[in-house]
């Protein structure tokens, strides 16, 4: 008698007989139900964009965090869980510090998500632990150039030049496909951005929800304030709501 589905989703380190992991497939459902994000290189660094996706009036939007600093010259954008997102900074933190204290430089992006992927991947091997429902879109400027890296709750990793993670992924995904070209400014990224991030949620964009963070060639990461981020999606989107 073959054992049924339920026999392989209670623990995340069972093989079901077709050789796949229900927990971390459950995991990637929590990142596909998350709000979208969008990350995009241009020719100085990378920007990333995030949808709020606020609920209610009530809420103060900037209470909701989904951008986050990692140090100077790093973010992320998370997409998924927030309070496994917030682990797993904290964590990127702590490898980015510990890097600068031993070798006395800073460290290497791609080092950087090797290690946290390296972490995740440890939570879907081990009895007790369930893996990150959440993905990291990290963004950042090194002495390779801008890097845009998507992290998957198994422990996977792509580099991208243009990228996005959550419920509107597929949208946006297309809409980088068709549009993206390299050597763009700034302005033109975050455009394009934006309106990946329209399209993943199907032309329903509040301008308030949407958060915009640069990180670029000086190696510096910044949030653009409310009044730019309203001024550039309302320029990307004209009369669009």
């Amino acid at each position: 008698m073959q054992p049924s589905k339920e026999a392989y989703d209670r623990t995340s380190t069972i093989f079901s007989p077709d050789g796949r992991l229900f927990q971390v497939e459950y995991a990637r459902e929590a990142v596909n139900r998350g709000t979208t994000t969008v990350g995009v290189k241009f020719t100085d660094g990378v920007i990333l964009i995030v949808d709020k996706r606020i609920i209610s009036r009530l809420v103060e939007p900037d209470s909701i965090e989904k951008i986050f600093k990692i140090d100077e010259y790093i973010g992320c954008a998370t997409s998924g869980l927030i309070a496994d997102a917030r682990i797993l900074v904290n964590r990127t933190r702590i490898d980015a510090a510990i890097n600068k204290i031993t070798y006395d430089e800073k460290i290497p992006i791609k080092t950087l998500v090797k290690g946290i992927c390296d972490f995740k991947q440890a939570y879907t091997q081990y009895g007790g632990a369930r893996p990150f429902g959440t993905a990291l879109l990290i963004a950042g400027v090194d002495e390779t150039g801008p890097c845009l890296f998507a992290t998957d709750p198994s422990g996977a990793f792509m580099e991208y030049k243009a990228g996005s993670e959550g419920a509107g992924r597929g949208d946006a995904m297309a809409y980088f496909e068709e549009k993206f070209k390299e050597n763009m400014t700034l302005e033109e990224a975050i455009d394009m951005g934006i309106k990946a991030i329209h399209k993943g949620s199907e032309g329903k964009l509040n301008p308030d929800a949407i958060e915009i963070a640069v990180v670029d060639a000086k190696e510096q990461f910044r949030r653009l304030s409310r009044d730019e981020t309203k001024n550039f999606v309302t320029k990307a989107l004209g009369n669009k709501k």
